[in-house]
């Protein structure tokens, strides 16, 4: 099943609202993701939102509803949770979570292949 393209716009209208400087959208996981600063940030798999919060962010975030750990390689991914259309419905739940990951996103790392292309 190809990603939520009306999740995306929604996504994509918050990150143009908040002034956030989209570098990139691309393809991966079999979805979109949002690169911000040349870093991954929000994504959208399938129906579900991929948040990169951060470890001391990603506790507190997985308590809120249709929050859960990525863990589609069988590891949870420390820095990320992922949200169901339960907890993005509503405008402002969406709005949080973008919101979020634009707060981690000057603390991210560059992942190394960007680094080298840089």
């Amino acid at each position: 099943m190809p990603y939520n393209e009306h999740l995306a716009d929604r996504i994509r209208q918050i990150l143009s609202d908040k002034r956030a400087k989209v570098t990139e959208e691309k393809k991966m996981f079999g979805g979109l993701c949002f690169m911000v600063n040349n870093k991954m940030c929000i994504g959208v798999m399938k129906e579900d939102v991929m948040a990169r919060v951060g470890r001391d962010a990603a506790e507190t975030a997985r308590t809120r509803l249709g929050a859960r750990p990525m863990d589609f390689t069988k590891r949870p991914m420390k820095d990320f949770v992922f949200v169901d259309p339960e907890g993005t419905d509503m405008e402002e739940d969406l709005e949080y979570w973008v919101e979020l990951c634009l707060a981690y996103n000057p603390l991210a790392k560059v992942s190394k292949k960007r680094q080298k292309k840089e």
